[in-house]
């Protein structure tokens, strides 16, 4: 059984006891504010930016956690810190906020007046498992499906605020996995554009420029503003633009970034091969610059994982 603990409204608690009341607002209409970053052995990948991206979510939901950034970073040391030692040494983890407004205001009677407060919590949750399935994918790539299911446009809903209100990303994956077993859905805006992938960005290269979605609808995310400085520094043309389903097919090549899984590149789009499905050249030299600036090699790192099994709990 776990011995993790996690940040829950003031108190650090075991894993298993942490439970949300079922009249908490993140139930009764997904009115939660969330994160997941990443460590790299042991460190916060660009923690105070998650916080940061946090608190502009928690603004526009006009969420008051009732703590600061600087309190919330602490909070987060702490309790990764006193989950370091459930997991072997070479383990990292993906460490989650999740701040709602706490009891649905319908139900706030059956509250005491301590209780009406939002609900915050800061857990973390080994990578191994995450990283161990990906793994072959750092080689093999993965594929790319349009859904049927569109993007939320700007003007329906702020897409930089990142919620647990995410059923259409749910039913994009579940239509990417219905056309092609285990492919990563990309999503269309309403216009026909391509936006984002379901759990991260999207860059395709195009005649030697790299080309990634305005951030007009989609969540832009920490590793992305880490791959176009990178591109910038390399002498790589790099553009934001709109990029239609039929220029994305085209593309010479495609990847997919996230802060847990760096750069996984793309072998098909809609079916239809990308190159000779391997990593590109330019693709290649942004994963070589990511590793170096995060100095993490994501795709070694996968591979341990997966080599030794499930993860071998440190001994005390």
């Amino acid at each position: 059984m776990s011995q993790r603990v996690v940040y829950f409204n003031g108190r650090i608690i075991p894993e298993r006891e942490a439970k949300i009341s079922i009249f908490d607002s993140a139930l009764q209409v997904g009115d939660m504010a969330f994160e997941v970053t990443r460590t790299v052995r042991h460190a916060p990948f660009r923690l105070r930016d998650h916080l940061v991206r946090l608190r502009r979510s928690l603004t526009a939901l006009q969420i008051d956690p009732q703590l600061s950034n600087d309190e919330l970073e602490q909070i987060t040391l702490d309790v990764l810190a006193r989950n370091l030692p459930t997991e072997a040494d070479d383990v990292d983890w993906n460490i989650i906020h999740d701040v709602s407004r706490g009891p649905a205001s319908a139900y706030r009677s059956v509250f005491s007046p301590d209780e009406l407060r939002p609900t915050v919590v800061v857990a973390c949750f080994p990578i191994t498992d995450k990283m161990a399935a990906l793994a072959p994918a750092y080689t093999t790539g993965v594929d790319l499906v349009v859904p049927a299911q569109r993007s939320l446009p700007h003007d329906l809903l702020d897409a930089g605020i990142k919620c647990r209100s995410r059923v259409h990303y749910q039913l994009a994956n579940l239509q990417a996995d219905a056309i092609c077993r285990g492919a990563t859905a990309v999503l269309l805006d309403p216009a026909g554009f391509v936006t984002e992938g379901t759990s991260g960005n999207v860059f395709f290269v195009r005649n030697g420029e790299l080309l990634t979605p305005t951030v007009r609808n989609i969540l832009p995310g920490i590793t992305r503003s880490v791959v176009l400085d990178a591109a910038r520094k390399l002498g790589v043309v790099a553009r934001e633009c709109d990029i239609t389903q039929a220029e994305a097919a085209t593309a010479d090549e495609a990847f997919v970034t996230s802060t847990s899984i760096g750069i996984l590149h793309a072998r098909t789009f809609d079916g239809r091969p990308i190159g000779d499905g391997r990593i590109g050249p330019i693709a290649q030299q942004l994963r070589d610059a990511l590793t170096a600036e995060i100095g993490l090699d994501f795709a070694a790192q996968a591979a341990s994982y997966a080599a030794r099994g499930r993860p071998a709990a440190r001994s005390s």
